[in-house]
């Protein structure tokens, strides 16, 4: 029996390690069961029959932290995207819910339906982004379940890189002197995703956007819902005005965003259906952010130690400052 469990534990660990590599990111492109044990039995150890593979890739779809996933209607699998972050989704839902977490304790269906809306709007930014030019870098290590509660303050869920060339080759040598003379070729803002802005939770959106903003250039602030109570929208701009902080709101209702598509086909969508998702939003920008000449290299240099994505982030722009162009970022 202890053999048994040895070797099922010893398969699940071979597959969560080798089925990223085999399946694709799109639902649409998904690979069925038969195929992908044809092509995962080259990298595994052991003689394991196709019955045990099945089992394991059906088990394994309904976890949400292993990298398979099974599509929702039809047959096929698809590589999972990576989880959200266990302390970011417990305060999402708390800001979702105006703190009445009691109104939905128990109710796991409601929460999933929640935590879909937090992942297809996150899902849209990033695409959004793509369209815009800007480079997204996800935070996740900080926000792990175990994670201390002070991370909601010294991190954002996300950094965006604005490049200052746009891809101009023209623009190398001017980039490659500020590198030199000590002057980033580029500006980080970090930004706090929120789904509803509530008169009961904006000032804790915003000043926890403020506070996880202050190594970056700038901090901005990005609702998926319009602002449509007058009085909210004011108390949002004057705290805009004091502080530099930009706020953004996307025009996603909650019904708008019960009908896109998964948070997969999303950032997977080809130019059409990029163009169709971005026709859908109504972005509309209630402060701009005041963009600061300088980051904060005394402040970058104190949250190093919490977690190990600042290094790979500090990577990342560095091999782009040498190349003079934005990489494509490559999660480790």
């Amino acid at each position: 029996m202890l053999s048994l469990q040895l070797s099922i534990m010893s398969l699940r660990k071979q597959l969560n390690e080798a089925l990223p590599d085999y399946l694709p990111a799109n639902p649409q492109d998904a690979i069925k069961g038969t195929e992908l044990i044809r092509m995962i039995r080259m990298k595994l150890e052991g003689n394991y029959s196709d019955a045990s593979l099945r089992y394991h890739f059906s088990i394994m779809s309904c976890d949400p932290t292993s990298p398979i996933a099974k599509v929702e209607k039809g047959q096929g699998y698809y590589r999972r995207t990576a989880p959200i972050p266990a302390l970011a989704t417990a305060q999402e839902l708390f800001s979702q819910y105006q703190g009445r977490l009691d109104d939905i304790q128990g109710d796991h269906e409601e929460v999933d339906h929640a935590m879909m809306r937090i992942r297809k709007f996150r899902a849209i930014v990033n695409k959004w982004c793509d369209v815009n030019g800007r480079f997204p870098f996800a935070f996740r290590e900080p926000f792990k379940a175990d994670a201390p509660i002070g991370n909601l303050w010294k991190f954002p869920e996300m950094l965006l890189v604005d490049w200052e060339s746009g891809g101009d080759e023209d623009a190398k040598p001017l980039l490659k002197l500020k590198s030199q003379l000590g002057l980033p070729p580029f500006r980080l803002h970090a930004a706090r995703l929120r789904i509803l802005p509530t008169h009961d939770t904006y000032r804790l959106d915003f000043f926890q956007t403020l506070s996880a903003s202050v190594w970056a250039q700038g901090g901005e602030l990005i609702y998926a819902a319009p602002i449509v109570d007058e009085a909210l929208a004011e108390g949002i701009r004057r705290l805009c005005s004091s502080f530099g902080i930009g706020v953004t709101t996307f025009g996603l209702t909650a019904e708008i965003l019960d009908d896109l598509p998964r948070p997969a086909n999303i950032l997977n969508a080809h130019p059409r259906e990029t163009e169709a998702l971005m026709e859908r939003l109504d972005v509309t920008r209630v402060a701009t952010a005041k963009s600061r000449p300088h980051i904060d290299w005394a402040a970058l240099e104190a949250v190093r130690g919490d977690s190990k994505e600042v290094d790979e982030l500090l990577s990342w722009l560095s091999f782009s400052a040498d190349a003079g162009q934005m990489l494509p970022y490559e999660e480790g």
